[in-house]
């Protein structure tokens, strides 16, 4: 098994984001497989490698390269392309291709559909991000009606529905980094999410959308946008509701009913089992398996199945309509 090397511009709070807490994890679960350590690219950081440092050494046949960064994947993706790579991809449309000797294990279906279009002869492989143990249902007294965290949220969210809202429940708003978020959504009825907006301006998709599925372990009634990663696992009117629901009364009328209901269903355990470390583990040694058999196979063959490159394309549509025209006429 080869080592992992997993690249991240850095690892202090200035690059802090839900991409970096969930490629850390990553980090982690790869170690109980095999060995497996950080790259800075960006930064020298104290006890971490430094990937120039590391590109000096002339034993790295018997590595893999991680690279998740989605901004910085291409220019990354140049520089290592003399060495075992693995794009680990958690948002899609950075419009960046990748040649098939980059294998690509994403955390959503939605962001594997992506790649699965637009680089149909690379291997993909599939591996949920990580719902830590902790968010469960603690079946606590719930103290916060409707709970919300600032960031990311629409504009519509902050300034239009949640002042409404304040008018007529307890509503909690978090701007700041939460050291028990567990224990909040254990004390939160409702949770709030609605990222479409945000990842709009980003212009690339929400990757997978860790906050609704911690809420929901932990027993929250969800209103939630449903773009990207989100779709894998929100099901609006089985196991979450669609928040910005054609209008902001209709939505204030449906969570309003939500918490005037003395029922509050909860989802089984195996709902998220998908999720949890036991089957991450199992699906993350069958993959690794796999690419390590893959880059043995690389050492002496090519790849020669044809790209599908903007010129092929245009070959291919001439092909057909020339087929269809060849097929009316010259029958």
């Amino acid at each position: 098994m080869r080592k992992l090397y997993f690249l991240l511009p850095g690892t202090d709070g200035k690059f802090a984001c839900g991409g970096l807490w969930a490629e850390l994890k990553t980090v982690n679960l790869a170690q109980q497989i095999c060995s497996a350590d950080i790259v800075t690219y960006r930064q020298r950081e104290k006890d971490k490698i430094f990937i120039d440092d590391l590109l000096k050494q002339n034993n790295l046949d018997d590595v893999i390269f991680v690279i998740s960064w989605g901004f910085d994947i291409a220019k990354l993706a140049a520089k290592l392309k003399s060495y075992n790579v693995i794009y680990h991809a958690h948002s899609a449309g950075y419009k960046f291709d990748l040649p098939a000797s980059i294998p690509i294990i994403t955390v959503s279906r939605n962001t594997m559909g992506y790649w699965g279009q637009y680089a149909p002869n690379s291997l993909i492989y599939y591996l949920p991000n990580q719902i830590s143990d902790e968010f469960r249902n603690l079946h606590l007294e719930r103290d916060i009606d409707v709970l919300v965290q600032a960031r990311k949220s629409s504009e519509y969210l902050m300034q239009e529905l949640i002042p409404a809202l304040q008018k007529q429940c307890n509503v909690c708003v978090v701007n700041s980094y939460v050291e028990d978020l567990p224990g909040l959504f254990n004390r939160a009825k409702v949770y709030l999410y609605d990222s479409a907006e945000y990842w709009a301006q980003q212009r690339v998709s929400e990757g997978f959308g860790l906050q609704p599925m911690e809420a929901l372990a932990c027993g929250c009634q969800v209103f939630s946008s449903v773009n990207g990663g989100l779709s894998d696992y929100l099901d609006p009117g089985f196991n979450c509701y669609k928040i910005a629901g054609y209008s902001k009364e209709y939505d204030i009328q449906r969570i309003l009913k939500v918490l005037n209901s003395s029922v509050t269903p909860a989802l089984p355990e195996q709902f998220f089992a998908e999720y949890r470390h036991e089957n991450i583990i199992k699906r993350f040694q069958v993959i690794l398996d796999e690419l390590n058999e893959f880059f043995d196979h690389k050492v002496n063959h090519s790849s020669n199945i044809k790209s599908l490159t903007k010129i092929r394309l245009a070959k291919l549509l001439t092909q057909s309509i020339y087929g269809k025209l060849r097929k009316k006429y010259f029958r």
